[in-house]
C-alpha cells in the first residue's frame, strides 16, 4: 500500500512492506543507496551530517538530529542550493522524518518532508523526486535489496 499526502507540515506519503522495523529502519540509514547521487557522510548517529547532490540541480546537507532505532529518523537540512528554483535555499532549514511504524504482518514507514507545502517552488519537482526516492527505490530497497536506478 502506498499513499501520498500534504499535510499541514509538509509533503507526506507512506508505504506499508512485510518487512520488520528493524530492516526498514537499516535501510534508510543506507542513505547513498536509495537517495541515488552523490552521497558524501554518514546517517547513522545523531549529530552526523551528510551531503546530497545531484549534478548542479541539487545540493543539500543534512544533520542527523534524531534517531531511535527501528522507530524514526530525523534530519534537519542545514544548507540547500536548488539551482532550477528563484529561491535557491528554499531547503534550508526544513526536516525530513521517517517515522517507522510495526503493523499487522509488516511495517508502515511514514516520510514526511516539513516545510516542502504546495505554495514554495520546488514542491511540483520535490515532490516527484521524493515519490521516486522513498516509495520506489527506499521500498526497492527494502523489499528486494536493491535500490532502483536515478531516473532523473
Amino acid at each position: 500500500m502506498t499513499t501520498t499526502d500534504t499535510t499541514s507540515r509538509g509533503y507526506s506519503t507512506a508505504f506499508t512492506v512485510q518487512q520488520s522495523p528493524h530492516e526498514v529502519y537499516a535501510a534508510i540509514l543506507d542513505v547513498g543507496t536509495w537517495w541515488t547521487g552523490e552521497v558524501e557522510g554518514s546517517a547513522d548517529e545523531v549529530g552526523a551530517e551528510f551531503s546530497y547532490r545531484h549534478g548542479a540541480q541539487h545540493y543539500s546537507r543534512q544533520r542527523v538530529v534524531e534517531l531511535e532505532p527501528a522507530r524514526r529518523v530525523v534530519w534537519q537540512v542545514t544548507d540547500s542550493h536548488l539551482s532550477f528554483i528563484s529561491e535557491p535555499a528554499e531547503w534550508t532549514g526544513s526536516e525530513i522524518i521517517f517515522d517507522i511504524v510495526a503493523v499487522p504482518g509488516g511495517t508502515e514507514l511514514r516520510f514526511t518532508h516539513v516545510g516542502l507545502m504546495p505554495d514554495v517552488e520546488c514542491f511540483g519537482a520535490c515532490s516527484v523526486a521524493w515519490m521516486h526516492y522513498v516509495n520506489g527505490s527506499l521500498r526497492s530497497l527494502v523489499t528486494d535489496g536493491v535500490a532502483l536506478p536515478d531516473p532523473f
